[in-house]
Parts: structure tokens; C-alpha cells; sequence
């Protein structure tokens, strides 16, 4: 043994220290050497000498926070840039699934994103993006395909911990030819310890169990608490988003104790919110708001996930454990004095690193927006046939989550033109954008969305395609070709004049600038929305959702309508019949 034990690097004087076993804090000195904990001194008579002494002034330390379930893409910036500014939200540790940037690049834009997290200063690990697309071309239309042999390849590359949320969670309990479905089966028998990650809302029952039974045994999706408790009781790990974080969850999980089933996580955080709020810092005051002890919320941040991703050497302030650690001056606030990582401080709320901007992928990765420019011929709603009224599907969008409701609205046709604009809904139109065909699909959106104007996105979840939605085909013509002419973005349009823009131009996906000047760009934005009357908790966010396969019931892809409960394509209208 060459090691001296008696000498450390430094020593954290006069801090409160967090034990996660008894889920407490205790008065003592830290010591670090090499980047690791080397004693908790509860006793303080100095008997291991350090090279260099810091006061912790009475300050909580905490292990450094872990966030297994997230998207960097969500903050509309790059890795780097994203951890830059993350540092100051308490993050040593995170896990995030590019299966954003895969469904535009495939396997290149996973390498590119795990490049740039090199740069980070803590640890960027990944997930490996399990349904790229989620549906066949029959259904949708990305720009990238993930295989299950490309999945085998991903998981020996370094930096790779899991695979990511498995999406086509009612076709996998089914006799099915999936990719996922093929690497689970091959994968999960060698590895049964290997974590699969889950993303399953709705499910219940024997659907519920068939999913986990094949292995995937996590979930973060919105639940009502009967789902919820489902889920516990079957074994499934929850990861608790903003979203989830309610009073009524807070209550069901603390008068049941259940923290060890679960930890808290972002899984997508627009850029205004990360930069003004917090990252997963904030889903954990939520937490505490609502009544959950801060004890609790940081075990479940620090411990449990760093279980959950197989990470023993991190999530605890204990000997031999990654000296990943974060200083508080208040508990309940869990106000951030300083982050720490391996030992080194990566944040001081005294000296905050000077801001650094043009941040950028591989260049391949730029123009990526291979769309034609739309005409307002482009948006006419053609309908065969002689002059009739029809009965027209209609997307629902509730006010208070992402699942839509399929309603029938009754629309006359006259010279085979859909007359829309007196119906109360807003035209939605997705256009392929990687190009593969350009081809249009038509459908209409009603409830808590505009009410007047234009608004559209090349971050549109999850195959990006181009999303638009409005009242008049012209502002909507201006709207999308904005988007098209900035290479990616999202745009509003009101009385025929742009009312804000984002660009991104990272894969249509990103932006290239820092997280505090995305996120400047982003509230403009974002006030566009809210002045069109986008009457939603997270208006951006539901819109570019309204393409997403798999949340239900009813959404809108570039090949049509899906019906993503019974997993089949449905028609834009219906005939009527006579009575």
C-alpha cells in the first residue's frame, strides 16, 4: 500500500453534513483525497492532515444532484452550453436521451451530443434513444432510424448507462417486429440488471404488467394517483417530474414512504424555465412546498437515481465515494452557495464564470431544414366529392396536460374545398421536412390553443417534422416559411406580421447560443404564444407535442392523423349518414 491515508487534499471545516443512510445531517469535517470522500469527521480532533483547509461556514452539504430522466435538447441549447449554466442548479451527475436529435441525424447526431458533453464539467451520461422513429414510415416520418444492431453498438460506447424510455409502449406488449423489441430480447436476459427505461402513460392492469415483466421497469409520464399507485405496486421505478409533483402525489408518497422508489427528474425544460427557475433544484422545492421533508427530497435526488443507473460511487457523502457535493446556506430554499465535483468547485455564487456564447455541434448538423417554402395553395383543404357536410376529427387540447380528446366537428364541403374557417378551429398542418417527400398532412386543433394568428415549429416531437397551426393560410405560409428560411426555429404571426421568432439552428433543434441568451429569445417567444391566446401550463411545449405518437388519443404526424390508443391512422373526416 503506497497510499498515505493520514493526508488528504482538503478538508471542508464546520459543515452539516447529509447521510443518506439515516437520511439526516450531522455536524462534522469533510476530507477529500483524490477526488473522493476520505472521512466524515464527526469527532473533529484533526487527526488526518490536509494540504489545503476551506471554511464551510455552517453550511447543508449535500451529495451533488443526479438527473437520470432528462433531454438536454428540451433547453433548446448544446451540452455544453447546458452544463455550463447548470452548474449553478446544483448538477454533478446527469442522464439525457438525444432521442431528439437521433430522430433528425440518427446514430451521428447521438455521437455528436455525447461529444460535446466531454466539455462539460461534471458527468454527461446518456441513454440510448429506443424508438427512432417511434412509428413506421406508414405512420410518421423522421430523419433518422435507429436499429436494434445500432442499439447494440451504442451500448458499448462509453458514456452510455441505459436505454432510453421505450415509447411504442402498446405495441411492444404485442407480437411485434420492433427494433427495441428485438435488442430488449437479446439484451435483457444476458443483462436483466441493465436498466430500460419506460414511458408508459394510460397503461394499467395486464397491460401494465406485460410491459414491465419484459424488463423495462421505470416510468415518468402524468398519472392519476390510481395509475400511480399501479406502479409502485408492480415494481416500477418513478421518476417524478415537474408535472407530477402535485400536492396530492407529494401526500400519496410521503404517507407511504416511498422514497425508495423513486427519484426526482426534468425530463424536458424549455430554456426560460431552466435559466430563471432551476433545473431539477426546482422539481424538488416543489416538493418541499408541498409538504415532502428536504431530507427526502434530496435522498431522492442524490441516492435513489444513482441506484436506479447502477452509479455506486456517487449519491452518498461517505468514504471511497465520488466528492460530488453541493454547499446550502438555507435548507427549505436549498439556496446554492457552491457546487463541487470530484472535489474541485465547479460553481461559487461569489465569482460566477464569465459567460461565453457561440456554441456549436458538428456542421453536418446545420441545415438540416430540407422544406420547400409553402404557398397558401399549399394549406387549401381539398376534399373529394360533391358539396356536402362531413363530420371532421379534431385534436381537443386540454389546458392542464398533453393528452388530446378526438372530437367530430361537422364542416360543409363546397367545390371540393373544406370551408374550416367558421367552424371554431384552427387549421394544423405537418409538413415533412427531411427531405424525403415534403409531403402535407392537414388536421384541426380546438380547446386551449390560439385563438387567433399563426404559430409554427421545427421542434416538434419527436420526428421533427414542421408543425403549424392557424386561422388563415397566409399568416400560416408566413409562419412556416420563417421557419424554414432560419433553418429551424418557432415562430408567431399576428395581423400578418411576425410577433416573435427563435432560431435554431442546430438540427432545427438548437439554438447556438448560451442557456441566459436561448433563454432571453425563448420568453419572446413565448409571449407571442401567450398573446395569440395559447391558454395552456406549458403552451410551447403542447404544441410541439401535438405530434407526439405516443400520448393519446389523438394526434397529427406528416402521414396523417393516429389514433395513438388503437395504433392505426384514421381519416380526416367521416361521411354522414343519412338518417
Amino acid at each position: 500500500m503506497t497510499t498515505d491515508l493520514n493526508r488528504a487534499d482538503a478538508v471542508i471545516k464546520n459543515v452539516r453534513v447529509f447521510n443518506s443512510y439515516f437520511k439526516r445531517f450531522d455536524d462534522a469535517d469533510v476530507y477529500i483525497k483524490d477526488g473522493k470522500f476520505l472521512y466524515i469527521d464527526k469527532r473533529r480532533n484533526n487527526e488526518i492532515k490536509a494540504e489545503k483547509e476551506i471554511d464551510g461556514k455552517q453550511h447543508y452539504m449535500i451529495p451533488g444532484l443526479i438527473d437520470i430522466h432528462m433531454h438536454i435538447e428540451s433547453s433548446l441549447v448544446t451540452p455544453e452550453a447546458f452544463a455550463r449554466d447548470t452548474v449553478k442548479n446544483g448538477l454533478t451527475t446527469i442522464v439525457s436521451e438525444p432521442h431528439e436529435i437521433a430522430n433528425v441525424a440518427g446514430v451521428e447526431g447521438i455521437l455528436a451530443m455525447i461529444e460535446d458533453g466531454k466539455k462539460s464539467p461534471y458527468d454527461c451520461y446518456y441513454a440510448i434513444p429506443s424508438n427512432v422513429p417511434i412509428m413506421p414510415r406508414d405512420f410518421e416520418t423522421s430523419g433518422g432510424t435507429i436499429t436494434a444492431q445500432d442499439m447494440k453498438r451504442l451500448k458499448d460506447t462509453e458514456g452510455i448507462l441505459c436505454l432510453g424510455e421505450v415509447m411504442n409502449f402498446r405495441e411492444i406488449i404485442r407480437e411485434n417486429d420492433s427494433e427495441v423489441g428485438k435488442f430488449i430480447e437479446e439484451i435483457h436476459p444476458e443483462e436483466p440488471n441493465y436498466p430500460l427505461e419506460g414511458h408508459c402513460p394510460a397503461l394499467v392492469d395486464s397491460d401494465l404488467a406485460k410491459f414491465v415483466y419484459l424488463g423495462i421497469q421505470s416510468d415518468h409520464c402524468d398519472h392519476d394517483i390510481e395509475e400511480l399507485k399501479q406502479r409502485f405496486e408492480n415494481g416500477v421505478f418513478i421518476q417524478l417530474q415537474d408535472l407530477m409533483v402535485t400536492p396530492e402525489v407529494i401526500r400519496y408518497v410521503c404517507d407511504n414512504q416511498l422514497y425508495e422508489y423513486f427519484s426526482f427528474v426534468t425530463d424536458d425544460t424549455f430554456p426560460d424555465i431552466l435559466y430563471h427557475k432551476g433545473h431539477v433544484d426546482a422539481v424538488m422545492r416543489k416538493a418541499i412546498s408541498y409538504g415532502m421533508r428536504p431530507e427526502d427530497a434530496i435522498y431522492c435526488t442524490t441516492y435513489t437515481p444513482s441506484r436506479r443507473m447502477n452509479l455506486l460511487d456517487r449519491g452518498v457523502i461517505a468514504p471511497g465515494r465520488l466528492a460530488d457535493f453541493v454547499l446550502l446556506d438555507d435548507l427549505n430554499s436549498l439556496h446554492i452557495i457552491n457546487t463541487y465535483k470530484r472535489g474541485e468547485c465547479i460553481y461559487d455564487i461569489n465569482d460566477p464564470s464569465d459567460e461565453r456564447e457561440d456554441y456549436a455541434l458538428k456542421e453536418e448538423l446545420e441545415h438540416t431544414v430540407h422544406s420547400h417554402m409553402l404557398k397558401k395553395e399549399d394549406l387549401i383543404v381539398k376534399v373529394e366529392g360533391e358539396d356536402r357536410f362531413v363530420n371532421v376529427r379534431v385534436m381537443e387540447v386540454n389546458p392542464d396536460n398533453n393528452r388530446t380528446a378526438e372530437l367530430f366537428v361537422r364542416m360543409e364541403v363546397k367545390n371540393h374545398v373544406l370551408q374550416w374557417k367558421e367552424s371554431g378551429c384552427a387549421l394544423t398542418a405537418v409538413v415533412e421536412r427531411h427531405g424525403r417527400d415534403n409531403h402535407i398532412a392537414y388536421g384541426f386543433t380546438c380547446g386551449s390553443m390560439i385563438s387567433h394568428g399563426a404559430i409554427a415549429s421545427s421542434y416538434s416531437h419527436d420526428s421533427h417534422n414542421l408543425i403549424v397551426m392557424g386561422y388563415d393560410e397566409e399568416e400560416m405560409c408566413l409562419a412556416i416559411n420563417r421557419v424554414i428560411g432560419l433553418q429551424g426555429g418557432i415562430t408567431a404571426v399576428s395581423e400578418g406580421k411576425l410577433i416573435g421568432e427563435i432560431a435554431l439552428p442546430i438540427a432545427g433543434l438548437l439554438s447556438r447560443k448560451s442557456v441566459k441568451k436561448t433563454s432571453e429569445d425563448f420568453e419572446k417567444i413565448r409571449a407571442a404564444f401567450d398573446a395569440l391566446g395559447y391558454r395552456h401550463r406549458n403552451n410551447i411545449m403542447n404544441f410541439c407535442l401535438l405530434s407526439l405518437t405516443c400520448i393519446p388519443k389523438l394526434k397529427l404526424t406528416d402521414r396523417g392523423y393516429m389514433d395513438t390508443v388503437e395504433l392505426k391512422m384514421v381519416p380526416l373526416y367521416e361521411e354522414i349518414k343519412a338518417e
